[in-house]
């Protein structure tokens, strides 16, 4: 079988580096493009892990040297830029992997937290590219919408309760990542110094993945109203999220996980407290819940990288070519 050639523009980050590892061990997808901003120099001067692994040209990243060599662009670049190289990609017939927010949102709720959307046409095709939502809608796009590490790890922990969650109550959502998600730029709140023994919450019930997460579930059918709390962690990367939510009457919060993912490879149901360690380096969700009288807590872990953006990218590729979802996606853990 002849390998589809892939490209990665934004390939200095953390996400881009993470995608580079998956397609090199890709038995269907061939790398042939790796852009960046300014171009110049080899894959291994970005990424020195990379040194006698991959040796190809770092290119100034242009769509249309891009649509002349690869039918797939994976896009890891920072808010509105992507939608920019996304419309160009698009109009040379590219099929596009987007890892930004820049098509994840309804156009009201883009404007209101990122700013004004340049792609109007392009947004309203968009998929969203959570499998476990969409994956007959991902089989068929041009455009998949890659979901954030917040939202992934919250919508997957939430949605199977929607039949027994209390109306009109709030949902409250305690939110861990490691540093990583923070992405390569540094500044005074990823500093070493700052970070280690430490732990400190930000942005509270401020945001930008707040209205994603409550988008994403109202059109799933939950429609409460959502309150977030991220925090970071003095870890390299993982993410833990506390959901806590009020029921209609007491259930078995483990029974109802377990037959509502019974036929989803990558959500593990756990019965015991999940932990960061537990999903490092894969793309599972593992998720626990419990419930005492008419309150349920219900626990998720993912690998911010990998299930919160690298990772889950490959599982929307292999759908919309085709290929079993989780041909080449991590599923060993990075233990200990």
């Amino acid at each position: 079988m002849k390998k589809i050639s892939v490209a990665i523009v934004g390939a200095s980050g953390y996400t881009g580096l993470e995608l580079i590892k998956l397609l090199l061990n890709h038995p269907n997808f061939e790398l042939s493009y790796m852009g960046t901003s300014e171009g110049g120099g080899k894959a291994s001067d970005l990424h020195p892990s990379l040194l006698h692994v991959i040796d190809i040209d770092i290119k100034k990243s242009d769509p249309k040297e891009i649509a002349n060599k690869c039918e797939l662009a994976f896009l890891a670049l920072p808010h509105k830029t992507a939608m920019e190289f996304a419309k160009k990609l698009l109009e040379f017939g590219v099929r596009v992997i987007d890892l930004s927010a820049d098509y994840r949102l309804s156009l009201e709720n883009y404007e209101k937290h990122y700013g004004k959307h340049l792609d109007e046409e392009h947004l309203k095709e968009a998929v969203y590219g959570l499998p476990e939502i969409n994956r007959e809608k991902i089989k068929k796009a041009s455009l998949v919408a890659n979901p954030g590490c917040y939202p992934t790890a919250s919508i997957l922990a939430l949605l199977s309760f929607k039949p027994f969650i209390k109306e009109n109550t709030p949902i409250f959502i305690d939110a861990k990542s490691g540093v990583s998600g923070r992405g390569k730029k540094i500044t005074y709140s990823e500093h070493f110094v700052h970070v280690n023994e430490n732990f400190i919450s930000y942005n509270a019930l401020n945001h930008r993945h707040e209205p994603e997460i409550t988008e994403i579930l109202n059109k799933s059918g939950i429609k409460n109203d959502i309150y977030f709390v991220p925090h970071l962690l003095p870890i390299t990367r993982g993410m833990l999220i506390s959901a806590y939510i009020q029921l209609k009457e007491p259930i078995n919060a483990k029974n109802i996980l377990t037959e509502f993912y019974k036929n989803e490879k990558f959500v593990r149901i756990r019965d015991e407290a999940v932990s960061v360690k537990m999903t490092a380096g894969t793309n599972f969700c593992d998720i626990f819940a419990t419930s005492k009288n008419d309150v349920a807590f219900v626990s998720s872990s993912i690998d911010n990288l990998l299930r919160g953006a690298s990772a889950q990218a490959l599982a929307n590729a292999n759908l919309m070519f085709g290929f079993d979802e989780d041909l080449g996606v991590p599923k060993i853990a990075y233990v200990p």
